[in-house]
C-alpha cells in the first residue's frame, strides 16, 4: 500500500477539537509507520478545495464531536464521492443521537439505562422544578445527565441529591439543546472495540476502567495517571465473550462500518448496560481503542492500513 495516499481529517469546531487533533496526530504517525503516505488536515472551508485539488485515494476521519460524527462530514464524502473509513452518513447521525440510539437498541432486546430525555423549552415552558422533580420521582437518584449528543463526557454530570439537578441541567444545555437523563447504573465500566478484520467484524479485548474519583469524566479521559486501564477486562470470561457479543450486536444493529466503540456498565449480576456507541473512537495516547488494538497483539497502523484498503475497494 506504499502507494496509497490518505488524508486524516481532524480538529475542525466542535468543543472536543483537542482531542481530535491529538487522535489525527497518533492516526497520522501509525499509518506513516506502515509506509502509508499521510496528509493530516484540520477541516475547515477549505476540505472541499483540498479534495478537489490533492484527491486522496481515501479519508481517514479522526473528528470527534459536532460534524465529524453527527454524519456532515461523512455526507460531503459521500456527495463527492470519496472514500473513507468509517460509518456511513446517515449511521452515524443515528449513533450520535444517544436517545435515538438507546431506543434502538432496546427494541433489538439489549440492555440500556432508563432514561428520558427533554429539550430546553420543555424546561423553560412548563417549568424546570416541576419537570426535574418528575424525573426523579420516575428514575430515582443518583441520577445521570448528560448531553443528548457529544463525547469525551463534556456536560455530563452525576447527580446524587435533588437540590444539584438544576445545576447539573445547565451544565448539560452548554453543550446541547436536550438534556438526557438516565437512571444510575452501578458495575464495572467497560469499553469494546469492534473493527472489521477482513470481511466481518471483529470485537477487541474489553477494556475495563478504573477511576479513583469514581467518575470517567474528562479530566479522566485525557489527563495521563488520572485512570488505570485493565485490557482484557478482570470479568469472568463469560462476561466478557457477552460483551464482545453485545458490541458486535449494537455496531450491526446501528448499521455502524469499519470501527466503533461500545462504552458500558456490568452489573453485579453480569448484566450488560449499554451507555453509547461511538462512531469516532479517541486514538490518544490515553483513549481506549488503541489500549484493545494492543491487547489483541495487533499494529494500529497495520489495522488502519487495512481499513483505508476496503473504504477503497467499497468505492
Amino acid at each position: 500500500m506504499t502507494d496509497r495516499t490518505v488524508a486524516v481529517l481532524a480538529g475542525g469546531l466542535s468543543h472536543e477539537r483537542e482531542v481530535s487533533l491529538r487522535s489525527g496526530r497518533r492516526l497520522a504517525g501509525a499509518l506513516r509507520a506502515v509506509d502509508v503516505e499521510v496528509r493530516e488536515w484540520d477541516v475547515d472551508a477549505s476540505l472541499l478545495d483540498r479534495l478537489q485539488k490533492e484527491q486522496p485515494d481515501a479519508v481517514a476521519v479522526a473528528l470527534h464531536g459536532g460534524e465529524g460524527e453527527n454524519g456532515a462530514v461523512q455526507a460531503v464524502l459521500e456527495l463527492h464521492g470519496v472514500p473513507f473509513v468509517g460509518t456511513p452518513s446517515r449511521a452515524c447521525r443515528r449513533a450520535w443521537d444517544k436517545p435515538t440510539a438507546k431506543a434502538e437498541l432496546a427494541r433489538a432486546g439489549l440492555s440500556t439505562p432508563e432514561w428520558v430525555a427533554l429539550p430546553h423549552s420543555t424546561f423553560r415552558e412548563l417549568g424546570a422544578q416541576g419537570v426535574l422533580d418528575a424525573i426523579v420521582r420516575e428514575l430515582g437518584l443518583p441520577l445521570v445527565l448528560k448531553p443528548d449528543q457529544g463525547g469525551s463526557a463534556l456536560g455530563v454530570q452525576v447527580v446524587q441529591h435533588a437540590a444539584d439537578l438544576p445545576a447539573a441541567m445547565v451544565s448539560c444545555l452548554a453543550y446541547a439543546d436536550t438534556v438526557l437523563a438516565e437512571r444510575f447504573v452501578v458495575g464495572t465500566e467497560v469499553s469494546v472495540a469492534v473493527v472489521h478484520d477482513g470481511d466481518e467484524p471483529r470485537a477487541l479485548p474489553p477494556v475495563e476502567v478504573e477511576v479513583p474519583s469514581g467518575f470517567y469524566d474528562y479530566t479522566s479521559r485525557y489527563t495521563p495517571g488520572a485512570a488505570s486501564f485493565h485490557c482484557p477486562a478482570r470479568l469472568p470470561e463469560p462476561v466478557q465473550d457477552e460483551l464482545r457479543s453485545v458490541a458486535l450486536q449494537a455496531h450491526e444493529l446501528l448499521g455502524l462500518r469499519d470501527v466503533s466503540r461500545l462504552d458500558a456498565i456490568v452489573q453485579d449480576d453480569g448484566v450488560v448496560q449499554i451507555l453509547e456507541v461511538n462512531v469516532s473512537p479517541g486514538l490518544t495516547d490515553t483513549s481506549l481503542l488503541p489500549t484493545s488494538v494492543g491487547a489483541a497483539g495487533m499494529d494500529l497502523g497495520v489495522v488502519y492500513r487495512s481499513l483505508v484498503e476496503r473504504a477503497v475497494t467499497r468505492s
